[in-house]
């Protein structure tokens, strides 16, 4: 069927930003003659003038809303831009930081190889030096300052009762076939005065030795304990004996 409407266009000079466009308004309308619909057409009412007004205002405020909201984009889009920088910035440092470490954890590297040799290379000394103690017809015990055992040759270990385990065990705990009560304190007169004790004493096995007691004086000339050989004299004493008895 036909619909009636009622058309308005005026042309819009505010807000500046709809200057030189025109705004067209379709009313509903009912039937009326050719001559009562052309009459509103020449002279628009006062309600359509209210209603154009209202739609000024509409778009007034839809264009504030609009600039408000390009306004707070823009702040949106600086704030991660800056934001972004600063992440920028965090992994260069995170990357330095990670190549520092890398650095580092090479010379840690280098350094422990070294260790590793100087380690390497002190063991073996300590075997050698074991190998020619054990090696000397002599039997030599190390003490530290408290008199505990440090190192022994194998030649001690008929003498004094020891084994692995007695590294670090007071002199005055371990069982001994010397005639020798005062050895204790022979030993710490030695560590006090630095003097070297020298005695000849009997087993219990009727050997004699000859027992010197000395400082262990280290590289850097400071007394760290004290070392004590023990030589064994039976023969030399039974010659001597049977000197003394084809001279009476």
């Amino acid at each position: 069927g036909i619909q009636h409407v009622d058309l308005v266009v005026q042309a819009l000079s505010e807000p500046t930003a709809l200057n030189g466009m025109t705004i067209v308004v379709f009313h509903d309308s009912p039937a009326k003659t050719q001559r009562q619909r052309l009459k509103p057409l020449a002279e628009p009412g006062t309600d359509h003038a209210e209603e154009i007004q209202r739609y000024q205002q509409a778009i007034e405020q839809l264009s504030e809303e609009a600039t408000h909201s390009r306004e707070e984009l823009q702040a949106s889009n600086e704030e991660l831009q800056s934001t972004n920088e600063e992440l920028q910035s965090a992994n260069e440092e995170l990357t330095s930081s990670k190549e520092e470490m890398q650095s580092m954890n090479e010379e840690l590297q280098t350094i422990n190889s070294e260790l590793q040799t100087k380690l390497d290379d002190l063991a073996l000394a300590q075997s050698d030096m074991q190998n020619v103690l054990n090696s000397i017809e002599i039997a030599i015990l190390f003490m530290d300052q408290d008199l505990n055992v440090r190192r022994y040759t194998e030649r001690a270990t008929a003498l004094i009762s020891l084994r692995d385990s007695d590294v670090g065990r007071p002199l005055r705990e371990l069982a001994t076939s010397l005639q020798y009560p005062e050895l204790e304190e022979d030993a710490r007169k030695t560590l006090a005065t630095l003097v070297i004790s020298e005695k000849q004493i009997t087993t219990s096995e009727n050997r004699w030795f000859s027992i010197r007691i000395i400082p262990y004086r280290r590289l850097d000339n400071v007394i760290d304990g004290v070392v004590m050989t023990m030589v064994d004299i039976t023969e030399t004493k039974a010659l001597e004996s049977s000197l003394r008895k084809a001279n009476t």
